[in-house]
């Protein structure tokens, strides 16, 4: 039987816009470019919706490294992390701000028992979930490697897509400050 939350992972999620290929708003990014991308709006967002074979839950980020690499931290005995070990294909969704900065990923999710790399990305609020510090026996790290995704953003920040779409709502002209495109890291 199909997982009916994660049955078709890395579904086209491309925007219907109607110049989504007009060289002008389409911008496909690969390797360095999408990593950057990546880091852009995962260091903007912080938290994400995390979905596996099985759930969906809102995860803070700890790390996203210069690989694009996207770390967090997890309770050992967690359905997320059991769901992660029966299947590691993961859909990540952020939201850096209200105009700007959607991204959908899909990756390769690894759970770790690495106290080194729970020292690297132990911050003092982990300790609201992980009561006994970064030497909790519960804690596990979740890797996150990406493969593909896609974004939505805008060309020239929050600022001034707030005016286009203003200008835009008073005078009933479209004003697409839009940039959208895949992402291969």
């Amino acid at each position: 039987m199909t997982d009916p939350l994660l049955s078709t992972p890395a579904q086209d999620l491309t925007p219907t816009h109607p110049d989504a290929h007009n060289a002008d708003v389409r911008h496909d990014l690969a390797g360095s470019d999408a990593v950057e991308k990546i880091r852009h709006v995962v260091g903007k967002a912080d938290t994400c919706f995390l979905v596996t074979h099985g759930g969906v839950r809102p995860m803070g980020v700890r790390e996203c490294d210069a690989q694009g690499t996207i770390w967090f931290l997890s309770d050992k005995h967690s359905q997320k992390n059991a769901q992660i070990a029966a299947n590691g294909e993961v859909e990540l969704y952020f939201q850096a701000s209200e105009h700007s900065g959607f991204l959908h990923l899909v990756g390769q999710a690894t759970v770790l028992h690495d106290q080194a790399l729970i020292d690297k990305l132990w911050t003092p609020l982990a300790r609201v979930w992980f009561h006994d510090g970064k030497d909790d026996p519960c804690i596990s790290v979740i890797r996150v490697q990406p493969r593909q995704g896609q974004y939505w953003d805008n060309k020239h920040g929050d600022a001034v897509a707030g005016v286009k779409m203003l200008i835009g709502a008073a005078l009933g002209k479209q004003f697409d400050d839009g940039e959208i495109g895949t992402l291969r890291p």
